[in-house]
């Protein structure tokens, strides 16, 4: 088992895939049955030329590489012919055992797999789920081989067991589970996170408010597949300028996943801060989320659920949130969900609820009508910000790619969007220092992967 040493990329903040290690870094072999076996943790098999070379050199029959590689979009296509590269290495099989669960931001898909010494593909286990994966390898064994020095690395053999196993019927080959499709595996890494966090925290419940829209709707069902329905609270918390819809949305909402769900009128607390305070504008726009983040808070303290933020990534990038308000909370399930992949996920979950004869959870006027955060009369959420499918591509470039206003330009987005979305992304970064955190699904999440200077004079573009 090799120490690592992880080196960070400066101005990428991503993890380099060559591995450091210091000189003589010792490789343990196991002899069991007859049999050697090979030993790499997690992030070893990402090296080329690294400890699969040297127990490949030194000789082993079998590798076996327990990982807790977290869950990134498509990372499960990156596994399999990187694992079948390192067999081909090794001149042995590679059993690949990935762990399963959440833990903070970072969720474990599973994916484990067993690939043979020629690169092929003998059975792969489910993601997201608990999977007990037994198969019978041909492996005669060799004669115990020498210990040494082997491209840097001391290999050391330990001796357990030199009898072999005894004579048995092989099973026969378990099956190759298919991987997800993308909507399916992003929808149950977010359950997988939030479920984990939740429990593994020591909460029974979550509450959030409801506000009839598609973030808050993504939220409360992804909860309910999390935690079922019961242990689901929606608030209602409608201001003078709340639609009857939106009303209408969130109780239906909550009727269709079986949550608990109540109404909390803020009119009257927004007006004494208002009065008080002879607040106008912008500011009285921002105390109605700050009056409903409070009114969470209380019920959360009251009745010990945990506040769930519902603002997803597009929002966060661009500092579209009332700190203070909505964004509110102890974990945050779609931080990393860029807006237009928010409703991907709900028309994929309402299908699948139609394919199994079930309700869909989410309503379809949630999805379909103009979103709004509803502080102002008339106010729809291009008031402010340019189109979401424009505005997402941007920022897939400017964060997930760290392309520049040069780049964004020759990629052909028009001069005056790029610079306006990139000075509220740069402006934004104090807002997301505050927020809470949320499952990572992405390269580049906010918080754990892109951190810039708050106090930077320093503008792109």
């Amino acid at each position: 088992m090799a120490r690592q040493f992880k080196h960070h990329l400066p101005n990428y903040g991503v993890f380099d895939e060559r591995r450091y290690y210091k000189p003589g870094t010792t490789l343990d072999v196991v002899r069991l049955h007859g049999v050697e076996i090979g030993m790499v943790i997690c992030e070893d098999i990402w090296q080329d030329g690294g400890p699969i070379a040297a127990l490949g050199e030194a000789g082993v029959d079998l590798i076996v590489s327990p990982n807790a590689s977290p869950y990134e979009r498509n990372k499960d296509d990156q596994r399999l012919p990187l694992v079948a590269r390192r067999t081909a290495e090794a001149g042995a099989p590679l059993v690949y055992v990935n762990m399963i669960g959440g833990q903070d931001e970072l969720v474990f898909d599973g994916d484990s797999m067993v690939v043979t010494a020629d690169g092929a593909l003998l059975t792969r286990a489910p993601q997201f789920v608990e999977h007990l994966m037994v198969t019978d390898l041909d492996l005669p064994g060799t004669a115990p081989r020498t210990e040494g020095r082997f491209h840097d690395f001391d290999v050391h053999r330990i001796l357990l067991d030199d009898n072999p196993v005894p004579d048995y019927r092989p099973l026969p080959p378990p099956p190759v589970a298919e991987p997800l499709p993308e909507e399916a595996e992003v929808w149950f890494a977010l359950v997988t996170g939030l479920r984990d966090y939740v429990h593994k925290n020591g909460f029974r419940s979550v509450i959030l408010g409801m506000s009839g829209g598609i973030d808050s709707a993504v939220v409360a069902a992804l909860a309910a597949d999390a935690l079922g329905g019961n242990a689901v609270h929606g608030v209602s918390l409608p201001s003078n300028y709340s639609s009857e819809h939106s009303k209408d949305d969130a109780a239906d909402l909550a009727q269709r996943i079986g949550a608990h769900y109540q109404v909390q009128p803020i009119a009257a607390m927004v007006d004494v801060f208002v009065n008080q305070l002879s607040l106008t504008g912008l500011a009285e726009e921002n105390v109605q989320a700050r009056c409903r983040g409070v009114t969470l808070m209380g019920l959360s303290n009251q009745h010990g659920h945990l506040v769930l933020a519902t603002g997803n990534k597009t929002e966060l990038a661009v500092g579209y949130s009332t700190i203070y308000g909505d964004a509110v909370g102890g974990f945050a399930p779609i931080k990393d969900v860029p807006k237009t992949l928010v409703w991907q996920l709900a028309r994929w979950r309402n299908a699948e609820a139609e394919k199994r004869g079930e309700q869909p959870p989410i309503p379809e006027n949630s999805i379909s009508k103009p979103p709004s955060a509803e502080l102002r009369p008339g106010q729809v959420d291009t008031d402010s910000l340019p189109p979401y499918e424009l505005l997402d591509d941007i920022l897939d470039d400017y964060v997930e790619g760290d392309r520049g206003y040069d780049d964004l330009l020759a990629q052909g987005f028009p001069g005056e969007v790029i610079d306006k979305v990139l000075r509220m992304v740069d402006a934004a970064e104090y807002k997301r220092r505050q927020y809470p955190p949320g499952t990572k699904i992405t390269l580049k999440a906010f918080g754990r992967d892109r951190r810039l200077p708050i106090t930077n004079a320093w503008r792109e573009g």
